[in-house]
C-alpha cells in the first residue's frame, strides 16, 4: 500500500473514533474486544500517541527522540452466547525511519496499515472456549516473556474450573505461527496451567506455569530479528523452550489495588545465560477516571533466557541486561489516560546505562 494511502486510512480512522459508541477498557495496547455488553454488532478502538526519548544508547548511537501515534479498531460481532467473530486494523504514524525501527528494537513498523485482529471464537458458557485465526496471545505472561501487542495467528484452547466458591483452576494453550515482522514464518506450541485463589477477596493471589516452544526461527535472524540473542553462523545459538513461573498477590492499600507479581523463567533449549528474572509492584489503577496508579518494576534477562523477538519493545534491551522500570499514571476520565515511564538499564558488558523516557496518552473507546 503506498504511503499516501496508509495516512489517509489513518486519517479516517482517527476521525471516526470519537463515534464508535460501545468502549473498551484494555490494559495498554491489549484491549479486549469482547468487554462490549448489550449489542450483537459493535465497535471497539484503542489510541495511543507516545513521545520517546532515548540516551547513552549502545554502539554510540546518537540520543533518540520519536513520537508515534497507533490507532487500533475494528469491529465485533456477537451472533449469540456462544459465537464471536472480531476484525480489527492497525494504523500508525511515526517519526523515524525503518531503520531506526529495527534498532530500537520495535515490535511494529513505524508508517503502516495492518490486520490487527481477525478470529472467530466458539464459547462454552463460561468454562472454556476456542479460538481460530490473528488473535491477542490468551496466556497471561509478564512483558519480559511477551508483548501483548504481537498479535500471532492460530489456534487457542482455554478451560477454567471453579474450586470451592472463590478459586479457579485455569488452563489454556494453543499453536500459532509467529506472524512477526519482515516474513517471519515462526511458531510456537504454548500450555498455561494456573491456580487462582480467593478472587475477589480482599487478598488473593496466583500461581501461573507456563511451557513455551518455539521453531522455524531462521527468518528472524535473517530479517534482523534475532536482537540480543546469541548467533552463531547465520543461526540461534540455543533453541528456545521457556518454562516460565509467575506467582501473584493481590490486595488494598488506601482504599486502591496494589498488586505485586514475581516472575521466573528458565530457558530448557539453552545450555549457558538462560535465566530471567522480574518483579513487579503496582498501587492504583489508571484504567479508572480520577485514580492514580504509581509502579515499580525490576528485571534482569540473561541474554537468551527468552526470544527478543517476542518480548516487550518499551524496554530498549530484549534480553541480555539488568534494568528499572518506575511508572506514575493518571485517569483523566473513563476514556482518557496518561502516563510517563522511566527506565534505566544496563547492557550486560557495558560500564553505563542507557536511560529511557516514555509519554503515553492512550484512550479507549
Amino acid at each position: 500500500m503506498s504511503g499516501l494511502a496508509r495516512y489517509a486510512c489513518a486519517l479516517a480512522l482517527a476521525l471516526l473514533a470519537p463515534s464508535w459508541a460501545h468502549a473498551q477498557a484494555g490494559d495498554g495496547f491489549d484491549y479486549d474486544p469482547s468487554a462490549a455488553e448489550g449489542a450483537h454488532l459493535s465497535w471497539f478502538s484503542n489510541l495511543l500517541l507516545r513521545g520517546d526519548w532515548a540516551r547513552d544508547l549502545p554502539q554510540n548511537l546518537p540520543d533518540e527522540q520519536r513520537g508515534m501515534a497507533r490507532l487500533r479498531a475494528g469491529l465485533l460481532w456477537l451472533p449469540d452466547d456462544a459465537w464471536e467473530v472480531a476484525a480489527a486494523l492497525e494504523a500508525s504514524r511515526g517519526s523515524d525511519s525503518a531503520r531506526i525501527v529495527r534498532l530500537a528494537h520495535d515490535n511494529h513498523r513505524t508508517n503502516d496499515l495492518n490486520v490487527d485482529l481477525l478470529y472467530v471464537k466458539r464459547r462454552f458458557g463460561d468454562q472454556g472456549s476456542v479460538t481460530l485465526g490473528k488473535q491477542g496471545l490468551p496466556l497471561d505472561l509478564t512483558p519480559m516473556v511477551w508483548d501483548p501487542e504481537v498479535r500471532p495467528v492460530g489456534l487457542a484452547v482455554e478451560h477454567s474450573i471453579a474450586v470451592g466458591d472463590f478459586d479457579r483452576v485455569v488452563l489454556a494453550g494453543g499453536a500459532w505461527l509467529g506472524d512477526h515482522l519482515y516474513g517471519d514464518t515462526s511458531r510456537l506450541l504454548a500450555l498455561q496451567a494456573g491456580w487462582r485463589l480467593r478472587e475477589g477477596a480482599p487478598h488473593s493471589g496466583g500461581i501461573l506455569l507456563s511451557l513455551l516452544a518455539f521453531d522455524e526461527l531462521d527468518d528472524l535472524v535473517r530479517g534482523g530479528l534475532a536482537r540480543s540473542n546469541r548467533v552463531v553462523g547465520g543461526r540461534f545459538d540455543s533453541d528456545f523452550r521457556l518454562a516460565d513461573l509467575q506467582l501473584a498477590y493481590d490486595t488494598r492499600i488506601a482504599g486502591a489495588p496494589l498488586r505485586t507479581r514475581i516472575d521466573l523463567v528458565r530457558n530448557l533449549g539453552a545450555d549457558r545465560d538462560r535465566d530471567g528474572a522480574r518483579g513487579s509492584v503496582v498501587w492504583g489503577d489508571a484504567r479508572e477516571a480520577g485514580a492514580l496508579e504509581l509502579g515499580f518494576s525490576y528485571q534482569r534477562v540473561q541474554r537468551d533466557a527468552v526470544l527478543a523477538a517476542f518480548n516487550s519493545e518499551d524496554w530498549w534491551f530484549h534480553s541480555a541486561m539488568r534494568g528499572a522500570m518506575p511508572w506514575i499514571g493518571y485517569g483523566i476520565d473513563d476514556t482518557w489516560r496518561v502516563q510517563l515511564a522511566l527506565f534505566l538499564e544496563r547492557a550486560d558488558g557495558r560500564a553505563e546505562d542507557t536511560e529511557r523516557a516514555l509519554l503515553d496518552l492512550r484512550a479507549d473507546w
